[in-house]
């Protein structure tokens, strides 16, 4: 009898596979190389980069989810004209979805399930944020229903998500000094696979006209690689950074991922039709499942997630050969490791958020892909 993990590699004609992925380079918001770009220009240059290295004629690009926390004006339009700027044309249906952190991969899973339920046959998950254009008080709105907030979780939805990282550490006793190892660890991952060139096929080179903040004058740039990854960094240099959020807390820029501009697509089509059309197979997608938990303590959802995911397939944790987990703050990331009993070899071995920056859209839990 197969075992759990032979089902799930299995080639099927009616499987959901993955024939390309790529993403823009992830730069510092509101002084990296994108701090100048809008959303709408880099969700462009993944589409087309996308269908192009799949070999995919974009007139057969069916359907769009693209995950997006931060919309500009609030709606779809940015992300449907990226699309059409990228030379898909207008046949192709498109949405916005926001799960927060994982918006970009509730945008995958929202394709891969239209495959699988026979409405399409090729269609585009994708993701986009500017950090630098959407995030701060200005995406905020001016006030709360007061009955909403009488129930103490509803309130607790309002907890900045810096405290809710201090409120991890707090409740499951995670010290500050096992938080700046775990940090310093993921840069050091982060650097040496960027020393290596192991995100050079995956970034799609922008070329974007950048501002000298000091002259104004312009120029063009030509972005392709992750600017928020440092050299060097030790748990003994991030224990000298002061806390961010609360006197005496545990969180601080450096154990913390910073916000970042960026965009990723992925296009997704049925085994049999990528078969028929040529297409390049890279990968096969297997299942996504989410949680929900107390808003308090947010992070945490890849340690409820993960558990939940293997139990639906049948494989055990020992099954997988390495997880990609959130790195909003090390407190949760630490946690949801080792609450799911996941050695830490296996874990973002190529360094995580902390190291090249929060991206909303291209972060998540829960979702397991077997090549």
């Amino acid at each position: 009898m197969p075992s759990a993990k032979e089902n799930v590699l299995a080639k099927h004609d009616n499987d959901v596979v993955i024939v390309s992925a790529v993403r823009t380079a992830l730069t510092k918001g509101r002084k990296g190389g994108f701090k100048d770009t809008r959303p709408e220009e880099l969700l462009s240059g993944v589409f087309r980069a996308a269908y192009t290295r799949a070999r995919v004629n974009p007139a057969l690009i069916e359907s769009i989810a693209v995950g997006n926390v931060l919309p500009p004006g609030g709606g779809a339009s940015g992300a449907r004209m990226a699309a059409l700027h990228s030379g898909i044309p207008h046949t192709a249906s498109l949405n916005t979805v926001n799960r927060q952190c994982s918006s970009g991969l509730t945008a995958v899973n929202q394709i891969a399930n239209e495959i699988v339920a026979g409405q399409i046959d090729i269609g585009i998950g994708a993701g986009v944020e500017s950090m630098t254009f959407g995030w701060g008080t200005g995406s905020l709105p001016d006030g709360w229903s007061p009955a909403v907030l009488s129930s103490q979780e509803a309130e607790d939805c309002l907890i900045p998500m810096g405290i809710t990282s201090e409120n991890v550490a707090a409740e499951f006793g995670i010290s500050r000094e096992r938080q700046d190892q775990f940090a310093a660890e993921s840069f050091q991952k982060a650097a040496a696979a960027q020393k290596a060139g192991r995100f050079k096929d995956e970034i799609v080179p922008l070329k974007v006209t950048t501002i000298d903040p000091k002259t104004e004058k312009s120029s063009e740039v030509v972005v392709d690689a992750d600017d928020g990854i440092r050299d060097g960094v030790t748990a003994e240099s991030l224990s000298k950074l002061k806390p961010s959020f609360k006197k005496g807390g545990c969180t601080h820029a450096g154990n913390a991922s910073q916000v970042t501009d960026g965009a990723a697509a992925v296009v997704l089509a049925r085994r049999s039709v990528a078969k028929r059309l040529g297409l390049p197979i890279v990968g096969k997608y297997v299942a996504a499942t989410v949680v929900g938990v107390p808003p308090r303590i947010m992070g945490v959802g890849p340690a409820y997630a993960i558990p939940k995911i293997l139990e639906k397939t049948g494989l055990s944790k020992d099954d997988v050969d390495f997880y990609e987990i959130n790195e909003a703050f090390a407190s949760q990331a630490i946690y949801s490791i080792e609450k799911v009993g996941i050695p830490y070899h296996k874990v973002n071995v190529n360094g995580g958020a902390i190291a090249s920056g929060i991206h909303l859209v291209a972060l998540g839990h829960g979702k397991l892909l077997l090549a």
